[in-house]
């Protein structure tokens, strides 16, 4: 959905995956400032932006700075079949079959989704939902664009 508004609108993209992580096996978060300061060079270099991602903590830093929020909620049995069909991404995984082999340990991460109480949780996507001042929307079911 992010590529596709950036796309439609001309748009800069950022996936938080691609700053979040230290390039380790296992991948281990990059320190929040570290985090930080890619955040706000990325808005410095564009006036535009569509910016994606589940960090909770990462997104709170870009939140004054968003003309729109959209949440992405379409219960955790969808995200898990979303996950299931997801395209490879090589940003992220060398292989198809790579990416293929963490699929359990993402659904079973998907399924604590209510129950967890971090950056990456329900409640603290929602409450950085309900925080925001400005324009949002919030979809509970998956949403077509091209």
């Amino acid at each position: 959905m992010a590529k596709a508004l950036s796309v439609e609108h001309s748009l800069a993209h950022l996936d938080l995956d691609s700053l979040a992580w230290e390039a380790t096996d296992p991948p281990t978060r990059k320190a929040i400032a570290e985090s930080a300061e890619a955040i706000q060079a990325f808005l410095n270099s564009n006036d535009g932006w569509v910016i994606e991602g589940c960090y909770g903590d990462l997104l709170s830093l870009v939140a004054e700075h968003a003309e729109k929020v959209v949440f992405l909620n379409p219960g955790v049995e969808q995200c898990i079949a979303n996950c299931r069909s997801r395209p490879w991404e090589p940003y992220k995984y060398p292989s198809q079959k790579a990416q293929d082999e963490n699929l359990q340990i993402l659904i079973e991460w998907v399924r604590q989704y209510t129950q967890r109480d971090d950056e990456f949780s329900l409640q603290s996507h929602r409450a950085l939902y309900d925080r925001f001042d400005g324009e949002k929307v919030e979809y509970q079911a998956n949403v077509e664009f091209s």
